[in-house]
C-alpha cells in the first residue's frame, strides 16, 4: 500500500511517499480503507510517534490519527462493525497513523458513519469534536445558561467548541487574532477579543467556564476570570495557576465510539459544521506539515 513515513526521528521535511506492508490485524481490530486523514502538527514531536508502548522504536512510522474511511475487513474478536460500513474515529497513538491507504484500529476506536456526511469532514471532526466535547461535557460538565471563554476560538479545535457550547446554551466569548473574528462569531460566539490589542479580563470578568487551546501567558492569567465552583480546561499544557475557588484541569482526549455517534448526529443535523481547511493529496503531505500559513480549519489529506 501507499503511505506516508518516516524512517527515522527528524522533522517534517523527513516524511516521504513509499510502499509500506499492509498493516497487521491484532485482536479486536478492523482493518480501515481510508478516504480522509486529518493530523495534528505537533505530533512528530509526541513519544508515541517513535516508540511502541513499551517504549521500543517502532520507525518506519506512519503518522496522522483521525480518519474517516470504510472497513475493509474484521480482526479476530472484533465487534460492533461489518466489512463495507462508513466508520470514523482515532487510531491508537502509539500505532501506525492513517496516512495511508490502510490502517488498522481497534473497532472500538471508531464509530459508524451516517451516508450524509462525507469523508473529509468526517476527519476533520473526529480529534477536534472529541476533544471539544470532553472539555465541555466531560471535564468542565457545562451547563445551559453558563459563560463560557474559549481561546483560540477561530482554530479547529475552538471552532467546534464555539459550536457545541451555543447548541448547549451557553453564552460564549471567543479570542484569538483578528482574523478569526467572523469565524468565531459565526461559529456562535457572541464577543469576540483580539488578543493582540486586547486584554481579555479587561472584557469578560468572571466566566463558569475557560477552555483554552493556546497556553502559555493565556492560560495563565485565565485563572483570575474563572469565578467561584467554575473550570480552566487546557488542552495546551498543564495550568500552573489555578482558580481561587474552582477547578483546573489538563486532559488528552480519548476515543470514544458514543460521542463520535453524537457528533455525527449534530452534523447531520446541521447543528455542528466542522471545521475543514485546506484539502491536500497523499503526496502534498510534507508540504501540509510544513506550512506555516495554514488556512483556517483542519488541513485534512484525501487519500481516496
Amino acid at each position: 500500500m501507499k503511505a506516508v513515513r518516516m524512517r527515522q526521528r527528524a522533522g517534517p521535511e523527513a516524511l516521504i511517499v513509499e510502499e509500506a506492508p499492509y498493516p497487521h490485524l491484532a485482536e479486536n481490530d478492523v482493518m480501515v480503507r481510508v478516504h480522509a486523514a486529518g493530523f495534528t502538527p505537533t505530533e512528530l514531536h509526541w513519544p508515541g510517534t517513535w516508540t511502541d508502548r513499551a517504549g521500543r522504536d517502532r520507525t518506519p512510522a506512519i503518522p496522522g490519527h483521525e480518519v474517516s474511511g470504510e472497513v475493509a475487513e474484521l480482526g479476530p474478536g472484533a465487534t460492533g462493525l461489518t466489512v463495507g460500513q462508513r466508520v470514523f474515529g482515532l487510531t491508537d497513538w502509539a500505532r501506525d497513523g492513517a496516512l495511508a491507504e490502510f490502517v488498522a484500529v481497534e473497532a472500538r476506536n471508531l464509530a459508524p458513519l451516517p451516508a450524509s456526511v462525507g469523508h473529509v469532514p468526517a476527519a476533520a471532526l473526529s480529534l477536534a469534536g472529541l476533544t471539544a466535547w470532553q472539555a465541555l461535557f466531560d471535564h468542565a460538565r457545562l451547563q445551559p445558561g453558563q459563560a463560557v471563554l474559549v481561546h483560540g476560538a477561530g482554530g479547529a479545535v475552538g471552532a467546534v467548541t464555539v459550536q457545541l457550547a451555543r447548541d448547549a446554551g451557553a453564552r460564549i466569548t471567543g479570542t484569538g487574532r483578528e482574523r478569526d473574528r467572523a469565524r468565531a462569531l459565526e461559529a456562535g460566539a457572541g464577543v469576540f477579543i483580539d488578543l493582540e490589542t486586547e486584554r481579555f479580563e479587561d472584557v469578560t470578568g468572571q466566566v463558569d467556564v475557560v477552555v483554552d487551546m493556546i497556553g502559555g501567558e493565556i492560560l495563565d492569567r485565565s485563572a483570575a476570570v474563572v469565578g467561584p465552583g467554575g473550570t480552566l480546561v487546557c488542552v495546551a499544557g498543564a495550568p500552573k495557576i489555578r482558580p481561587a475557588d474552582g477547578r483546573a484541569i489538563y486532559f488528552v482526549v480519548e476515543p470514544n465510539r458514543g460521542q463520535l455517534v453524537e457528533l455525527a448526529r449534530l452534523v447531520r443535523q446541521g447543528r455542528l459544521t466542522p471545521s475543514v481547511g485546506a484539502i491536500c493529496t497523499l503526496a502534498e503531505t510534507r508540504n501540509a506539515f510544513l506550512n506555516k500559513q495554514r488556512s483556517p480549519g483542519k488541513t485534512v489529506i484525501q487519500v481516496s
